[in-house]
């Protein structure tokens, strides 16, 4: 699995690659190129923020030869499709899409400007039919994310060890049952009842930490998804009035307040995105 710190560097430098068509040294004298940004966070998140950083690295450096055109849907996944036809519609020359939503929205408005993005799993996604033969226009890298959701469950028994009951924030559609089923099992293996909240949206996220506290869950692990970590002050604020201890995917968000998180580290993620993609045109691979 890629650590973000490689992710980042590796996502900038193909963006890069990208608009220098084979090699950032093929730049244009005098030429202001474009990239397209999709996602739900702001411009101004660290990783946008370190994305940028990774892409002066390369010589494109915004407001001198680059424009960036940054458009995020925030807790709206639905405005995904509609701001990808702009970022197409605007001339940019490659598209950096964060999650599905993002990834699925950019396919649709586009099949021929290359399109650099991070899933959790891109094959399970069904956004690739596999990662050796991609086909079309979309590169990028599988974060498998999921992967981590066991150890992070191992770790809140450890620093909870009188809970019985515990309960796990989900998104259907980042996690899928068998994996589900799995942690579970894994669980009460130990003496724990683990309880599964689905969540398929930011309005949701509140009532499910309710019903989990309701109904006995003493800790809380929030799993892997872009909509939990986009929402997660939705999270943090309703475990603290709770006072309901959780386990986060990012260390950033311990950092903010959360009691704990385990997985690399957030900001050294973008600067990485795609730099495996020497040729996003061509030998589009998804990389994990």
């Amino acid at each position: 699995m890629v650590q973000r710190s490689t992710r980042r560097a590796l996502l900038a430098a193909g963006a890069a690659i990208a608009l220098g068509h084979g090699t950032a040294r093929a730049q244009e004298a005098g030429r202001t190129y474009r990239v397209g940004i999709l996602s739900a966070l702001p411009r101004e998140a660290p990783v946008w923020v370190a994305f940028r950083d990774g892409l002066s690295r390369w010589g494109f450096v915004e407001g001198k030869n680059l424009i960036v055109d940054h458009r995020a849907y925030g807790t709206k996944p639905e405005q995904a499709t509609a701001l990808a036809a702009a970022l197409v519609q605007s001339g940019n020359e490659v598209i950096v899409a964060s999650g599905g939503p993002a990834i699925v929205a950019a396919q649709a408005a586009t099949r021929t400007i290359p399109i650099l993005g991070t899933a959790d799993d891109m094959v399970a996604s069904g956004l690739v039919p596999s990662l050796a033969r991609p086909g079309g226009n979309l590169t990028g890298i599988s974060i498998l994310a999921t992967e981590l959701d066991g150890k992070r469950q191992e770790i809140l028994m450890e620093l909870v060890p009188a809970s019985r009951r515990m309960a796990a924030l989900v998104d259907p559609s980042v996690t899928a049952p068998l994996q589900l089923e799995t942690l579970r099992n894994a669980t009460a293996m130990r003496g724990v009842e683990l309880s599964i909240y689905p969540v398929r949206g930011p309005d949701e996220i509140a009532a499910a930490i309710d019903r989990a506290q309701t109904a006995g869950a003493t800790a809380l692990n929030v799993l892997a998804s872009p909509i939990l970590n986009a929402n997660r002050k939705i999270i943090l604020d309703r475990s603290a009035t709770l006072r309901l201890p959780a386990i986060y995917q990012w260390p950033e968000t311990a950092e903010e307040g959360g009691l704990v998180a385990y997985g690399p580290p957030g900001g050294q993620y973008e600067d990485r995105r795609g730099a495996r993609a020497d040729d996003p045109a061509g030998d589009s691979r998804p990389r994990r």
